[in-house]
């Protein structure tokens, strides 16, 4: 949803609210990011940033992404009517690019927390019929062997609007400014919760 003038917060609810029926706008590559599989015909990104070493990192960057700590900046905006990432979950961002002001609603496809082969937690949202583009991104942290941790966004795209299509280029640099960004936002809050001696607290909807 394109509009000249930032939307107002129920507007934003509502478009999320006619989402809610909708199906993935990516079939049959639902859940591709869970084993690192993008198809062909995507392009695909991988950002990736070592945020320190040990248990207590690793449980402060998991609170983190699950509380979408990785959308802490300001040229955009997240609006999640529940608090903490669940699958199933629509969230909606409302960015503004060349005057424009671009609302796009996508659904957490899975929710993982593992042990094996590394510790992980991670989360993945795909796009939905209103979104300008189609594909999917994954948020993981890893906690490695050598007792590394990491934050990790792997994504895949195409455009879904002929606005994208015609700005591609644009686009682009923007997809390459959010990894750019996420990956500060993630680092930010995880040293902020580490000074703190414990995780970031979920702040139910944020704008």
């Amino acid at each position: 949803m394109f509009s000249l003038c930032k939307p107002a917060e129920q507007q934003v609810l509502d478009f999320i609210e006619t989402q809610t029926e909708c199906d993935y706008s990516y079939r049959p590559f639902v859940g591709a990011t869970r084993d690192d599989a993008c198809p062909a015909g995507y392009v695909v990104d991988r950002t990736r940033i070592r945020l320190g070493s040990g248990q207590d990192t690793y449980q402060v960057a998991k609170t983190a992404l699950l509380d979408w700590k990785h959308y802490g900046f300001g040229w955009l905006n997240l609006y999640r009517p529940a608090a903490m990432c669940a699958v199933g979950q629509n969230v909606a961002v409302v960015a503004r690019a060349v005057g424009v002001w671009s609302t796009n609603v996508c659904r957490v496809v899975y929710v993982i927390d593992e042990a094996e082969p590394i510790r992980r937690s991670a989360f993945a949202y795909g796009t939905l019929p209103g979104h300008v583009e189609s594909g999917e991104e994954r948020f993981q942290i890893e906690w490695h062997p050598d007792d590394s941790v990491w934050f990790e966004i792997l994504a895949f795209s195409r455009p879904n609007h002929l606005l994208v299509y015609l700005a591609y280029p644009y686009v682009r640099r923007i997809q390459k400014q959010f990894g750019q960004d996420a990956t500060r936002a993630m680092q930010a809050a995880v040293n902020h919760g580490l000074e703190q001696g414990s995780g970031p607290v979920a702040n139910g909807f944020s704008e």
